[in-house]
């Protein structure tokens, strides 16, 4: 009785051993016991044919048992390794285009019901394209180049997960060199049958997909390979198989000459002599390829002539307006066509944002795969274009390492397209205002208030001119890689030589930042840069803009709002919430609202300059403890609008006692 029990126990242990260890070939299909669907079928002589020409059809081919993937034991579910080889051809109908290629997969269920044809190759629909509970791995042989899909081009080899978006793709070719160098490209719709070894190496988290003509042999380097744990997609059996389909007035025949299969270990070797022979071109059909030749032809001589006609087109698309006067910013100038390239012509997807002077863009420049930011400017004025480019050329030389660098700007018609660094982190507003999805930490705002404040005391004093930006604001100031603060966006900034007066323009700003001399005489100083700057401390430690209808009454002005939390001994009550609970240091966010506070008053000479703004943060600032004096809420003052009175001009009183007791922690 134990003896029997024994051989039971061995016998059982062999039938788990084989299925963790399936192993089959097939050197043709002439025998084959396969799960067929669709259009799919064996042909006399042993092809396997998933489709066979017609139409807007899907055909199916797969191993019809389940192929154990994964096994459950003590470490948990692990994945088994695989290896296949397969030959396939895919053979055009002649005077028809090419229709869409096939599939290998691995699938949960046979035949995959609710599948579409067409561009889904038989495997997936709308809804159920790109959707987790898939389960399907497959590699793709595409000979249709799908924009929805992101494909690179009518004739590549791709591994898709759960959706026709490959995960990883490259032009169907194979590498004659150890190293990598010598690739020669493969026509996959070339009628000449090709081999493929597809490899999962579970230890590795490692698949290859490597292609080659019969008559190479399997190449020393992979087409494909991909990092990546599959056991998530696995489940414990799944089925192996083949799929494709057809679209409409686009078709082929898929054949699958031979196949071979193993989990957890080296498939067998097929035996290409024992292959069966693809279907000869007929001398009907020789006849019908030179009649399509004839035309091919016919049809190249007349695509040659609309070449020239579309060359004509694009020239005028991208043609550009250079001046005499411009001779001197050829260096400073981009063309149109590489920045329409590199942003993909403009289109919505790569847009980052807009505003009242232009859309910006993410680009790519073509050549260099530099990463960069296009603005397109309207501009109507000759002149004023000739003057703005001037001072384009001027903002090009400003050079510090927190201000976003202008790379140069190119001109077409009535449009300006300025080029900028571009900045990975965005702007600073999204990270501080309404609810966030991230929260900047207090150590990187007060970093980037010390960049902002480096980069406008540069600008107004370091700089070989004044430069006024008219528009500091938390909107404009970009965050890099490593979250340092930026300042961007010149297009309402002014030059003046050092020791001149500022010219008197139009009011330009932003509501809430801008300085009440400026709503009133339209001239901008280095003292109403220093009130917007103001009201930036203010948002950036509070977390709100300058002036918020939402909030009630008392609250809608921030300057008053901080200001009536300083007056009643307690200004911490004013920073953003979103900090409670946070590390911050308490003497850091009172001396920012303080000094936003001494930046927002209602008198230009009464504020400070950027360098003491600068030496302030720094600590480098000696102060005294004398008690602040006479600080008042009508000292502070904000550009008003409509429904607002007047902005009211008194000042704060003691001028050089009040700014040193306010920051060395006054009230």
């Amino acid at each position: 009785m134990i003896s029997k029990l024994v051989l039971l126990f061995f016998f059982l242990a062999s039938i788990i051993t084989a299925e963790d260890d399936l192993s089959f070939i097939y050197n043709g299909f002439r025998s084959a016991n396969l799960s067929l669907d669709g259009i799919a079928e064996f042909t006399p002589n042993g092809l396997l044919s998933i489709t066979d020409g017609t139409e807007q059809q899907q055909g199916h081919a797969f191993y019809p048992n389940p192929v154990t993937f994964k096994k459950d034991s003590l470490n948990g579910t692990a994945p088994f390794s695989f290896y296949t080889t397969f030959i396939f051809a895919i053979r055009s109908h002649f005077l028809s285009p090419m229709g869409h290629g096939f599939a290998f997969v691995i699938a949960p269920t046979r035949g995959l019901p609710g599948a579409l044809d067409s561009q889904y190759l038989g495997l997936f629909n709308e809804t159920s394209d790109g959707n987790e509970t898939n389960h399907v791995i497959a590699v793709e042989f595409d000979t249709i180049m799908n924009s929805e899909f992101d494909d690179i081009n009518e004739n590549h080899v791709g591994i898709d997960i759960n959706g026709l978006r490959s995960v990883k793709y490259c032009t169907a070719g194979y590498y004659t060199d150890p190293n990598g160098e010598f690739k020669k490209r493969l026509k996959l719709t070339s009628g000449h049958p090709m081999q493929v070894w597809v490899e999962y190496d579970s230890e590795k988290k490692q698949m290859d997909v490597t292609l080659a003509p019969i008559h190479v042999g399997k190449p020393p380097n992979p087409l494909l390979s991909l990092n990546r744990d599959l056991s998530p997609i696995f489940k414990n059996t799944m089925y192996v198989g083949f799929s494709s389909a057809t679209g409409l007035n686009q078709s082929a025949t898929h054949y699958v000459l031979g196949w071979s299969f193993k989990i957890n270990g080296k498939a067998q070797e097929l035996v290409v002599s024992n292959l069966p022979k693809l279907p000869a071109i007929t001398w009907k059909g020789r006849y019908i390829l030179l009649a399509a030749g004839l035309l091919l032809f016919s049809v190249y001589i007349i695509s040659v002539a609309i070449s020239g006609v579309l060359v004509i087109i694009r020239k005028i698309k991208f043609a550009e307006l250079i001046e005499d006067w411009e001779v001197d910013y050829r260096p400073q100038r981009y063309k149109y066509k590489d920045l329409y390239i590199a942003t993909s012509g403009f289109r919505v997807q790569n847009l980052l944002g807009s505003g009242g002077f232009g859309r910006v863009y993410r680009g790519i420049l073509p050549n260099s795969n530099t990463e960069i930011a296009v603005k397109r400017v309207s501009h109507g004025s000759r002149q004023g274009m000739k003057e703005f480019v001037a001072e384009i050329f001027t903002m090009r030389r400003l050079r510090h390492r927190n201000l976003v660098a202008l790379l140069g700007y190119c001109r077409r018609k009535g449009e300006l397209l300025l080029v900028y660094d571009y900045m990975p982190n965005g702007s600073l507003d999204k990270y501080i205002y309404d609810q966030p999805k991230i929260t900047l930490n207090w150590t990187k705002r007060f970093q980037v208030i010390k960049g902002v404040a480096s980069a406008m005391f540069y600008l107004h004093e370091e700089w070989e001119q004044v430069v006024i930006h008219r528009d500091v604001k938390a909107s404009n100031v970009m965050l890099d890689a490593e979250f340092n603060g930026r300042l961007g966006d010149f297009g309402l900034a002014r030059l003046y030589d050092h020791g001149t007066e500022p010219q008197t323009t139009h009011i330009a700003g932003t509501f809430g930042y801008l300085a009440p001399e400026h709503t009133r005489t339209g001239k901008a100083t280095t003292a109403s840069d220093v009130f917007a700057f103001g009201a930036f401390l203010l948002e950036v430690s509070c977390g709100r803009r300058p002036i918020d209808s939402r909030k009630q009454t008392e609250d809608i002005i921030l300057v008053d709002r901080v200001f009536s939390c300083w007056n009643r001994g307690d200004i911490l009550e004013a920073m953003d919430p979103n900090l409670l609970g946070t590390e911050f240091v308490a003497e850091e966010v009172e001396l920012v609202m303080k000094l936003g506070l001494l930046c927002s008053r209602s008198d230009p000479a009464a504020r400070p300059s950027m360098r003491q703004v600068v030496k302030y943060l720094e600590r480098d600032l000696e102060v005294a403890n004398s008690e602040f004096l006479g600080l008042r809420s009508s000292g502070l003052a904000f550009a008003r609008h409509e429904g607002f009175d007047d902005v009211v001009d008194d000042t704060f009183h003691h001028t050089s006692s009040v700014a040193e007791s306010l920051l060395s922690g006054g009230r």
